[in-house]
Order: C-alpha cells, then structure tokens, then sequence
C-alpha cells in the first residue's frame, strides 16, 4: 500500500516542475518521505543533464535590476523548455538569483558569468545551472545578459501573456535624469525593436550590404539606370529608419522621430539593451 497521498504527488510535482509519473515513482522509492523524494529525483535528473542539452529552450522570462540611485541597470534572460516551468515559482527564484550574481560580479560576457562562484557556496553558475536542470527536470539555460551603467539607466519588462512572466526587457541609458522619456523610449524599444542606436554604430558591412541588395533589387525591377544611384540611396535610408531607433517614428506620436523627442526633452540616448525570449 503506497504511503503517499496524491497531494504529496502535486506538492513534488509543484515544487520539482517534474512529471506526474516521476513524482510518483519518487515517492514509492523513498517510501513516501518528501525530502528523499527531491533528492530522489534531483540524482535522477543530474543523470539525465546530458540528454538534454540538445533540447530546445525557447521558453523562459527576462528579468532587470536598478540600482545606485538608477546609474546602472542588469538585465537577464534565463530560458526553460515549457511555460509550465517558466511561470513556476521554482524557476523564477533561479532568475532572480542569477540575477543578483551578475549585477554584483559584473563579468563581460556569458562564459565568464558561468565560470563565477557563487561566494555563500563556492559553486560556479555552470554547476547552479546543472543543478537547476536537473531539479526542474528540463535544460535550463542562461541565455545572455547586459549591464548598462552611468548617467540615468531605466528599464521596461513587458508580460506577452498574462500568466507568465515578462518575455521582453528593455534597458535604456540617459545622459541625464528624465524618467518620462527613459519610460517613453524603452516602452518603444520593446514594441519597435531597433537593432542600433544611431547610424555611426551600424557596422560598415551591413550597411554596404543593404546598398548592394538594394541596387540588385532596383536593377530586377527594371529602374532606369541613371536614378539607380538616388533609389539605392533612398533605400539604404529606408534601412536606417527602420533599424535605428533614434530614426524610427515614435511610438507615442509618429509624426516625431526619437531623435526629435530626446531633442526636445534635451536628452541624450546612450545606449540601449533589449531582449525578447528566444528572439
């Protein structure tokens, strides 16, 4: 007779995010003791970590962080492989502890955040993430991260259905303190999303590339040689509006460019991160 009721089935199956069988069996290997029934299924699941690393994490959540009076700003995507996990409580303490690591250690890149220690502990992020597949009993996966710090630095988290967390984050960076217009602009980053700031910070590559597509696509369509040079021109332009944000139409008033509100509020962009989940 299994000394485990159904309500100690969903209770480990809320707090392990594991399937109904493994929760199950969990138990009946542990003799119904809880406890041994986590660890039960935590070896099992760091047994299969290998399996599933070449499975495919498109779900998950961003998350931000402010602080020093709004003068530096952490944003943070962690994916999971079902909504399931990603609104589970489980999984967003993981973000939110992954988070407070890297705004505290400010590593430049993902390799060095995973290679960190976690001082209370002295285990790496990599085997927290580990750890964190197994437990959740799916791949588990710190996608990317950015720090923006300096001047004012607000941010904007977007929910794209109401039962999960935010699924796009925006960071924005002021030269100067202006709450409405840093709202203003990020709101609009995570509607438009702009690939640069400004014309200068677009690579030379890509932009030679948009001319030679756009004059390809000009002679396919028959345009008369002598205007090649001004339609080529107007489409590389074309280019820019669409993917510079201070050239795109702003979202509140298309009528203005950003580059037309930051202006008028005598404000500066500096620089800007965004995040869509598995974008």
């Amino acid at each position: 007779m299994a000394n485990y009721t159904m309500a100690d089935v969903k209770r480990l199956r809320e707090q392990t995010a594991a399937g109904m069988m493994d929760c199950k069996k969990a138990l009946e290997e542990t003799d119904g003791d809880f406890e041994k029934a986590v660890e039960y299924l935590r070896i099992k699941g760091l047994k299969g970590v290998t399996k599933r690393e070449g499975r495919s994490a498109s779900n998950g959540l961003v998350t931000v962080r402010l602080e020093e009076g709004n003068g530096r700003g952490t944003l943070l995507e962690l994916n999971c492989e079902t909504d399931f996990v990603a609104k589970g409580e489980r999984f967003q303490q993981l973000a939110a502890e992954l988070l407070a690591h890297a705004a505290a250690t400010g590593p430049a890149e993902i390799p060095a955040l995973l290679a960190s220690q976690f001082p209370e502990s002295g285990k790496t992020v990599q085997e927290f993430v580990d750890e964190a597949n197994a437990t959740l009993g799916e791949k588990i996966e710190l996608r990317r991260f950015a720090v923006l710090s300096g001047g004012y630095v607000a941010a904007y988290l977007h929910k794209t259905s109401p039962d999960l967390p935010a699924q796009v984050g925006v960071l924005v960076q002021l030269d100067k303190e202006n709450v409405e217009v840093a709202k203003d602009v990020a709101q609009h980053i995570a509607a438009f999303a702009p690939t640069y700031l400004s014309r200068a910070s677009v690579p030379a590559e890509v932009v030679e590339n948009e001319r030679r597509l756009a004059e390809e696509t000009s002679r396919e369509e028959g345009k008369p040689e002598a205007a090649l040079p001004k339609i080529v021109e107007g489409r590389v332009n074309g280019f820019f509006k669409e993917n510079v944000v201070v050239e795109q139409a702003f979202a509140k008033d298309p009528k203005k460019t950003v580059q037309k509100v930051l202006d008028e509020a005598a404000v500066t962009l500096e620089a800007f991160a965004r995040f869509r989940v598995g974008a």
